[in-house]
């Protein structure tokens, strides 16, 4: 199969021209990156022109970023490649017979993660396309998070019936995991390394030469497709135990009257030959479009495995579990809000929740899934009156967020922090409290961000996430 492949690889020659599936968080940087490399002519962008993201398309072609988070680089990056005709965004999913190669970086939720349902019709549709326009010799890479097996099962039949071209022997395919984080896609895209798996050699090499010329210090890492797969679901499982981890530490302190970030500093503390203590920080929650799914699609993964797994009988995984201790934390907030009312004298019924912070990641506009709307719908149906405030998030499906803070406190009886936002560590006591207007008003921190006894001594009840010996 490979020999074949080959063959028609090496008469078509080095890859000039690159199509990106999905003009979002991954889609954007690696189109800008790819289209930046001396060694590649042409970056289509392919974006549908839908009512709710088809403004991205004019944006794009204008080299103006359609991600409003503090993205270092890529405003100034997308306007150097479209000025100089390397990048254009298109609707015209035709256009994809013109490339060399293409990749789709399109979202994969869960439906159900309780029966380990995924949608994956975003990317179905996506990889129709490409199939319905692959010509021999193109390479096709999945840069989406995919349940380990998707590669060389969903994905490879899909393009081989939509094209009737043969994977392995007619195309390429591989999976080359994104491994970004927002606030600093540019720099994660070339720095971090890259997983690069193909259903074969000919595939790994031939996708070896697409990242390749991105890459300044991150290097490539190849394996098989499946392996590609399990590494980038693996590598988020482990970050959500570890959150989950230091979470349930938080909440142990709590019950215990001590600081958990007393206790962080000292397990921290211990280094040297063979000590590892990757110890993270505790939070309200984790939210995003990753760490929220990607554990289930292990999970899903290891059901449809070629063997039955050797596992503790009648034995929960410890990293679903790590998921119910993650999605507590909106839960524990509303609880710490919930005794802190109750300490003055006030119910949740009837107050005013100022909640500070709607993304899910500090000074970044991505609201996916945040932790801040589990809380707010608690608050919300315990008959709490609930205003939001961010300074990066431009809109959200159904909730009203607020750009002007002293609106948004304004005859707060709480202060509610969700996100880390570099502004909210400016807050003062003095000032906040004048500007909710309340005798007795509460702060209840989910992210370390206020100093519990300088607000405590301006006049404030106080609960935070870990302090035991402040709560």
């Amino acid at each position: 199969m490979t020999e074949k492949l080959q063959k028609i690889l090496d008469e078509r020659g080095p890859i000039k021209k690159i199509g990106v599936l999905g003009m979002g968080y991954v889609g954007i940087p690696a189109a800008a990156l790819f289209a930046d490399a001396d060694k590649f002519e042409k970056v289509l962008g392919f974006q549908r022109n839908s009512k709710s993201s088809g403004y991205k398309i004019d944006m794009l072609n204008s080299g103006e970023s359609p991600l409003k988070g503090e993205e270092p680089g890529l405003e100034d990056l997308l306007k150097k490649v479209t000025d100089a005709g390397k990048f254009e965004c298109t609707a015209d999913f035709s256009r994809i017979s013109e490339l060399d190669a293409v990749t789709l970086a399109i979202q994969t939720p869960f439906a159900n993660p309780k029966d380990l349902e995924p949608d994956f019709g975003a990317l179905i549709e996506g990889i129709c396309n490409v199939g319905r326009n692959l010509k021999p010799g193109m390479l096709v890479v999945l840069e989406s998070t995919i349940t380990p097996g998707t590669t060389e099962g969903m994905a490879k039949d899909i393009l081989e019936e939509e094209s009737g071209l043969k994977a392995g022997e007619d195309f390429a395919l591989a999976h080359a995991p994104e491994r970004v984080m927002v606030g600093r896609l540019l720099k994660n895209i070339q720095e971090h390394d890259r997983i690069v798996g193909g259903i074969d050699k000919s595939s790994t090499d031939r996708a070896v030469e697409l990242y390749t010329p991105v890459l300044t210090k991150g290097k490539i890492i190849p394996m098989s497709a499946t392996a590609a797969e399990v590494t980038k679901t693996a590598e988020n499982t482990f970050r959500d135990l570890q959150i989950a981890a230091v979470n349930q530490l938080a909440l142990y302190c709590e019950s215990m009257g001590i600081n958990v970030y007393d206790v962080r500093a000292g397990i921290d503390s211990l280094k040297g030959e063979g000590i590892t203590r990757a110890i993270l920080w505790p939070g309200a929650g984790v939210g995003g479009h990753c760490l929220t799914k990607d554990t289930y699609h292990l999970e899903r993964g290891v059901k449809l495995g070629t063997s039955e797994l050797d596992y503790p009988e009648n034995s929960d995984s410890i990293y679903v579990l790590a998921r119910k201790v993650n999605d507590f934390m909106p839960n524990h907030m509303f609880k710490l809000t919930q005794d802190a009312l109750e300490s003055v004298g006030k119910e949740l019924k009837g107050s005013k929740i100022a909640l500070l912070g709607w993304a899910f990641i500090n000074d970044s506009d991505d609201a996916r899934n945040p932790p801040s709307e589990p809380y707010r719908d608690l608050l919300i149906e315990a008959g709490s009156k609930v205003m939001v405030h961010d300074p990066h998030v431009l809109s959200y499906p159904n909730v009203e967020i607020e750009k002007n803070l002293d609106a948004v406190v304004k005859d707060a009886d709480v202060v509610a922090i969700m996100t880390g936002h570099a502004g909210y560590f400016k807050l003062q006591p003095s000032t906040l409290k004048e500007s909710m207007g309340v005798e007795e008003p509460v702060v209840v921190d989910g992210r370390n961000v206020v100093e519990p006894d300088v607000f405590v001594d301006g006049g404030f009840v106080y609960r935070g996430i870990g302090r035991g010996d402040k709560n």
